[in-house]
């Protein structure tokens, strides 16, 4: 809920809640970003990522999917817009970024699609946009420009891998995510959460010149070891922000444990059963 699970560049109307970036980078890191590790398990096994791959990763977060894609030896490049989040991706995939034993095969770029050009270099053969959309007013909008951007950068024919939310009945989270929509209706915020539709992905890839090749459903349920962690990790999302513009941090951490408490299991952890889509296209 891009991861996570939203495209963090978009418009929000008013202003933006006050939020410690650094912690929320770090919640996301910890705490949300693992959620979607069978998605990434599942595109990367269907793909046959490894050693012959060249991999773009756009809205790369802290760059768990990218580090999941490395050790299968692609070669990977992460762009993601955050500054917060790429210094935690950095850690994770650039340890010995100054030193002897740096990767050449992995490049993290601040910035959109068009900063990850490889000029001289062969085209990407893979190029996945992980981070949801179809819960967020405007998210698809903000995809297809990306993918526009990023399809040059890679050859012809390549795969590019978009990913969405599942049927709301279909994704527990989904009664939770209605606490958005209800706390920031004063504004009629666009950044506030709306039910995924079933064409978002495809609607997407034709908008951005790509051609549908297949798709798939893969179960991801959000785990969380008490309902504090259930916050923190879904407000890392960006999917509360128009709800907290609106009212506020304190007034939001409340309604959103109120909503988490019948998926509250009697060891104090939080259980929510998603199901995610995801569309693989080609490029032209």
């Amino acid at each position: 809920m891009t991861p996570t699970l939203v495209r963090q560049h978009l418009p929000h109307a008013g202003a933006a809640p006050r939020v410690d970036r650094s912690a929320r980078a770090r919640d996301w890191s910890e705490i949300q970003e693992r959620m979607l590790v069978p998605l990434y398990e599942a595109v990367y096994e269907r793909l046959d990522v490894g050693p012959a791959t060249r991999l773009l990763g756009l809205g790369c977060g802290s760059g768990l999917a990218l580090l999941m894609a490395a050790a299968r030896g692609a070669a990977v490049t992460g762009v993601d817009a955050s500054p917060e989040r790429m210094a935690l991706a950095r850690e994770r995939l650039l340890p010995e970024a100054s030193g002897p034993h740096a990767r050449a095969d992995t490049r993290l770029v601040d910035g959109s699609a068009r900063d990850a050009a490889r000029p001289g270099a062969a085209g990407y053969t893979l190029v996945t946009a992980f981070e949801p959309i179809g819960c967020l007013a405007g998210d698809a909008e903000g995809l297809s420009g990306e993918l526009a951007e990023a399809a040059p950068l890679a050859e012809r024919g390549a795969a590019v891998v978009l990913a969405g939310w599942g049927p709301p009945e279909r994704c527990a989270t989904a009664s939770v995510m209605r606490v958005a929509t209800k706390l920031a209706e004063p504004e009629r915020a666009p950044g506030s959460w709306r039910p995924a539709s079933r064409d978002d992905l495809e609607d997407v890839a034709r908008r951005a010149g790509l051609k549908p090749d297949g798709s798939g459903r893969v179960a991801c349920p959000f785990g969380y070891t008490d309902v504090d962690s259930a916050v923190r990790g879904l407000k890392s999302t960006g999917l509360f922000d128009a709800a907290m513009t609106a009212t506020d941090q304190v007034q939001v951490d409340k309604e959103l444990s109120e909503a988490l408490h019948p998926h509250q299991r009697q060891d104090g952890t939080v259980w929510m059963p998603n199901v995610f889509r995801y569309l693989i296209a080609r490029t032209p």
